[in-house]
């Protein structure tokens, strides 16, 4: 095939037609096929969409010798030509490519149009209804048909020099449909918007391309709005405007009035919302503004029911007698006041009773026979919680429902179909974000209980907001904290470390006797020998854990010497090295995928389907661990399971696994593991503060082994910055108190 090829930048070019698909993927557009050039055939693989047979391609790419299929041409980039001579049209509008048009209907229009039969689809489909059997408005409709899969293809054209994303491609089309082009020729920036999500980056090199002016209210508005998810993926829920106008202004290279009139524009068309209420002037972007508003009203509207002021001092020590146990008098305030607040939050430390006064919680709930919901922000959390209390929970995404009609970012619990309960509890309420608390309260009836538990020195939610510090911070939500280390905690070092950290004592670091162990290194390369030595053989050896099932280790970070990146790659060689036994496939960025590897899902994926037994849904959510089944790498997928949950992962799906024998501090939230090793690095001053490693350290349950040096431990713990993050809530719930 040598004699065919040609370079195109580093690409070879190679033109051919298709004889025949073998496979097609309609969830990612990856494609099979058999194609033909000067009558030698050979295959052709990749995310090409929807391609037809008797077309004819342009594609660019390489030729890949594939170990189970042979040689296979995999195809980065295309061009679409339509066919030119009659038969090779014959079989393009018999192929089922037009709607109304099999075999027979193609053969009578090539037999009456012969080589114009394009032509005529194009500009005057209705001369189709001279044709005995289609009447004129099928004739209208086959020819719009027809150009709405030549717009596909001139599209497809306009954007192969782009090298967008095929899921961005599609996205786009199916809004805007034939006048796509046009659009995008128009304002490159209405790919950015939601639901189709080209980054500001990509829109913005496609504008240049296109001479758009870099002052343009398209540009500077895009700019905008890119600025503030960037903000809020830090976790800020609204911004100072001053940060936002030095951030655009200079990421964009423009003046101030450019700014300004594209702030104005973005608050006239409701994107944003401008509030100077709070001394200083702050922006949002208006989903975040909506969701702090609504919480602020309805946590009043609930507060102000009233509360009642039953005694439950009986029925607490019917709980005590029948349980074998003392609660101590905070814990007895919380019950009561659980029992008699309309919202209400615990927080505490480990080893403080939250656990225990939840289980007391719940029977004194069920002595009044009320209707519990318990749930979670993430899998293992809501697991976790139920191995706890023996009761049943679930996530808050499952717990709400997922509208999965209507693409997964709404659910099906809302004002108009609330939850049927009489309480609903959430467990490890700092990972809560404040769009999903929102979405929350709005599954709720007004006299439906809200209890939250939680840690407030844990790390806040990896999304917008700092639900449970605000409501704290605003005084108006009742609440207890638990401070009182029990008997049985106090014998473990990593509770009482836990303790010592958060108050900004140095920990015990030297007593071996426990279950906290650390190890001084100095050298990062050798703590990541001696993490793989630990989880290999070390760990398994001394207390039977199952290195892939009971150890995690934990990192600060993605990058250097002992971040994930690096991590996961040692790990997966050491605890899943290649065998021929396990199959495998080369994924982004050099990243291997292998049967039996540790994988963690990184954002939401409302549209996977898994089953696990009979039941049958939707919905693999960022946190969750599982591991890869099987490889197939001729089809690109992976066959995964998340704890029983079995789903088949390919395309842009797989682009939301990443492998899970290390995962970061903030990946870990909610989740406890038997052993957990945790690799400090020499720098990272960044990451290097008190809530962070106290977060790291409360992830184990039975053992912890710190890895790194004493000086390391000891500028986290003495460094009691937290992660700043701008909110009105707190504010806005005191407003909603004052007379």
């Amino acid at each position: 095939m040598g004699d065919v090829l040609k370079k195109e930048g580093e690409l070879k070019c190679l033109t051919a037609d298709v004889e025949n698909i073998i496979f097609y993927n309609d969830s990612n557009g990856y494609i099979v096929l058999e194609m033909s050039k000067d009558d030698k055939l050979f295959t052709a693989v990749g995310n090409m969409g929807d391609v037809r047979e008797g077309e004819r391609l342009t594609m660019y790419g390489d030729f890949v010798n594939n170990q189970k299929y042979g040689l296979q041409f995999g195809v980065e980039m295309f061009e679409r030509t339509l066919p030119t001579d009659v038969n090779a049209i014959r079989r393009y509008l018999g192929s089922g490519v037009i709607k109304g048009v099999g075999p027979a209907a193609a053969k009578k229009i090539v037999d009456a149009f012969g080589e114009k039969t394009l032509e005529i689809l194009e500009n005057d489909p209705i001369q189709l209804a001279s044709i005995k059997g289609i009447p004129a408005d099928k004739a209208k409709l086959i020819g719009q048909e027809f150009h709405n899969i030549t717009s596909l293809r001139k599209a497809m054209t306009f954007f192969s020099k782009y090298k967008l994303p095929q899921n961005v491609i599609s996205a786009a089309w199916k809004f805007y449909g034939g006048d796509l082009i046009c659009a995008v020729q128009s304002n490159p920036y209405c790919l950015c918007e939601k639901g189709i999500d080209l980054n500001f980056e990509d829109a913005d090199r496609i504008a240049r391309d296109l001479d758009l002016p870099m002052d343009s209210e398209e540009r500077v508005f895009a700019g905008i709005i890119w600025a503030l998810y960037q903000y809020a993926n830090d976790g800020n829920s609204c911004v100072r405007e001053s940060d936002v106008a030095n951030s655009v202004t200079q990421k964009l290279l423009i003046g101030e009035k450019a700014y300004y009139d594209a702030l104005q524009y973005a608050e006239s068309r409701g994107a944003i919302v401008n509030t100077d209420k709070y001394d200083t002037r702050y922006i949002y972007l208006s989903e975040y503004y909506n969701a702090e508003c609504y919480i602020s009203e309805k946590l009043a509207e609930m507060i102000k029911l009233g509360s009642e002021s039953a005694d439950y001092s009986p029925e607490i020590a019917g709980i005590e007698l029948e349980n074998g146990m003392e609660y101590d008098d905070m814990q007895k305030d919380a019950l009561t006041s659980c029992m008699n607040e309309r919202v209400f939050i615990l927080t505490g430390g480990p080893g403080t009773g939250k656990t225990t006064t939840l289980k007391a919680l719940l029977a004194l709930m069920k002595r009044r026979h009320m209707k519990i919901k318990l749930a979670a922000p993430t899998g293992r959390a809501a697991k976790r919680m139920s191995d706890l209390t023996g009761a049943s929970a679930q996530t808050l995404h499952r717990l709400l429902e997922v509208d999965f009609a209507a693409g997964g970012g709404t659910f099906k619990r809302n004002e108009e179909n609330p939850l049927d309960c009489d309480a609903v509890i959430v467990d490890e309420m700092s990972m809560v974000d404040v769009i999903l608390f929102a979405s929350l309260l709005k599954a709720l009836k007004i006299g439906t209980r809200l209890i939250m538990v939680g840690d407030t020195d844990q790390l806040p939610s990896v999304g917008a907001g700092n639900v449970l510090h605000d409501l704290l911070a605003s005084g108006k939500i009742p609440s207890v904290e638990l401070t009182e280390i029990f008997r049985q905690a106090e014998q473990s070092l990593i509770v009482m470390n836990a303790h010592s950290i958060i108050h900004g004592e140095l920990p015990e670091l030297h007593d071996t006797a426990h279950d906290f162990f650390f190890m001084y290194s100095a050298d990062e390369a050798a703590s990541l020998r001696l993490a793989i030595s630990l989880c290999k053989t070390r760990l398994p050896k001394a207390y039977g854990y199952d290195p892939l099932e009971d150890i995690q280790v934990l990192c600060l970070s993605r990058v250097g010497a002992v971040g994930t990146e690096i991590v996961n790659r040692e790990l997966q060689a050491a605890l899943n090295p290649p065998s021929k036994d396990k199959r495998e496939m080369l994924m982004f960025d050099q990243v291997i995928f292998r049967d039996g590897d540790k994988i963690m899902q990184t954002k939401n994926d409302y549209d996977v389907e898994w089953r696990r037994g009979a039941e049958k849904s939707h919905g693999i959510f960022n946190g969750d661990i599982g591991k890869i089944l099987a490889t197939d790498r001729v089809n690109r997928r992976c066959e995964m399971d998340f704890e029983g949950r079995k789903a088949q992962y390919d395309g842009d799906m797989l682009k939301k696994i990443e492998h899970a024998y290390a995962v970061t501090v903030h990946k870990s939230q909610g989740s406890e593991y038997p052993a957990v090793i945790l690799l400090l690095p020499n720098y990272l001053n960044r990451l290097s503060y008190r809530n962070l490693l106290y977060t790291a350290i409360t992830r184990a349950k039975k053992t912890l082994i710190v890895i790194g040096t004493d000086v390391k431990i000891e500028q986290m713990v003495r460094n009691d910055r937290r992660e700043e993050r701008y909110s009105c809530l707190a504010l806005m719930l005191e407003d909603q108190f004052v007379d």
